[in-house]
């Protein structure tokens, strides 16, 4: 229990805890061994009471019926007459799904399921609410994780930050880009490869803002490091949400203008919009050329490479499939001559697609979400599986990282 920062032995020490170290015995035995415990509580007055576990001592018993009947007696006594919580463990083997004999989930006020359950390879531990007597329960299933202690992930909520702080990048390791979250560029040796690209394939329960919040401290890294920023919005996404983006940030309306380009399919440029650039979407070679062109003269005008998002589900709708493919492969060959860095952004019902993509990229990622909570985990490289929560200490929108383990 040191390793969740309970010292037991000094609370032995003080007084406040004592561990009954009980034998394994046959039915008959077993009246003696509640009597024990029954007088240890009441004698100690103690208010909370774990056994650990019923089910070694309920073994003992031929029939579930008196195992129930004990039970009932037990916790009758225990918290009528002393007022003590009591915590039964009662274990379940592999592939069962009842609790331990069938009859403790009867008997007992709240009954919670602690279990492993398997995502595409990695292995989750699910908090399953079976029974919480007199409480609404809002969320039956929720993860959990070992990482500093027991914790349980609430479900994804977005925190507003009302007065954003200008946002505090982290330097660049050498050769890489950081990906402005320490867990994550911890993760990927790093950070992203200098002159590479990245996929992030996100599943149908995942909202504009969730992903968002993956991609925009990177995108916030570059434009407030004087960085250029290219954008292909995915489909139904106004481009008002990327200045909204960069205002939470700190961004200024001048760094809006200078450092990002917005890439739209259109016929007439916007004046609302300056730093829209509008393409026919009818010959992507000819579309592809003019976006490097103006890549080039940006990268020029700032000394520095460019960042590229793209929502691959818009360059299939302008281009079709194949063409999308062509597309991502000659600018991941681009970003590599220029240093340049690609975030390629697949939606829910291109997983075929984004499959084939993955032979292009150097880091591929997935974001799904899991009983409410929102967990990010690496295909290419195999990096783990974390929970993904919105931190706004810092004054503005960043992921923090928590490994399931």
């Amino acid at each position: 229990m040191a390793e969740f920062g309970w010292n037991f032995e000094k609370l032995e020490k003080d007084g406040k805890f004592r561990f009954l170290d009980m034998i394994t015995v046959k039915e008959k035995g077993v009246a003696s061994v509640l009597e024990r415990i029954v007088e240890e509580v009441g004698n100690f007055k103690a208010k909370r009471l774990v056994i650990d576990s019923f089910s070694a001592m309920a073994q003992a018993f031929k029939k579930p019926i008196d195992a129930r009947i004990i039970l009932h007696t037990l916790l009758g006594r225990i918290i009528r007459q002393f007022g003590c919580t009591t915590i039964l463990i009662a274990e379940t083997p592999i592939g069962q799904e009842g609790v331990g004999l069938g009859v403790e989930e009867f008997v007992a006020d709240n009954v919670v399921r602690l279990k492993f359950i398997e995502l595409e390879g990695y292995t989750l531990r699910e908090l399953e609410l079976l029974k919480l007597r007199g409480t609404r329960i809002k969320e039956r299933k929720l993860i959990y994780t070992l990482e500093g202690g027991f914790n349980v992930i609430p479900p994804f909520k977005f925190k507003p930050v009302e007065k954003p702080d200008r946002f505090q990048p982290i330097p660049d390791p050498p050769n890489k880009y950081s990906t402005d979250v320490k867990t994550l560029d911890e993760a990927l040796d790093g950070g992203l490869p200098k002159g590479s690209a990245m996929l992030l394939e996100i599943d149908e329960k995942i909202s504009a803002s969730m992903y968002h919040l993956l991609v925009a401290p990177m995108a916030a890294n570059f434009v407030l490091q004087g960085r250029g920023l290219f954008i292909v919005p995915s489909m139904g996404v106004n481009p008002l949400l990327f200045h909204k983006h960069i205002g939470a940030y700190g961004g200024t309306e001048e760094e809006w203008r200078r450092y990002i380009r917005i890439i739209m399919k259109g016929s007439r440029p916007s004046e609302s919009f300056p730093s829209i650039i509008l393409v026919k979407g009818k010959d992507w070679r000819e579309d592809l050329g003019e976006v490097f062109r103006i890549g080039k003269e940006l990268a020029t005008k700032t000394g520095q490479p460019n960042l590229f998002i793209v929502g691959v589900d818009a360059l299939t709708t302008f281009y079709g499939e194949k063409q999308c493919e062509e597309i991502l492969n000659i600018s991941a060959t681009e970003a590599r001559r220029t240093e340049a860095a690609i975030i390629a952004i697949v939606k829910a019902g291109y997983r075929s697609l984004a499959i084939r993509l993955s032979s292009i990229v150097d880091v591929y990622l997935r974001l799904k979400r899991e009983h409410g909570c929102l967990l990010l985990y690496g295909v290419k490289p195999r990096m783990g599986i974390y929970a993904v929560e919105c931190d706004v200490s810092k004054g503005y929108p960043i992921p923090k990282l928590t490994p399931i383990v």
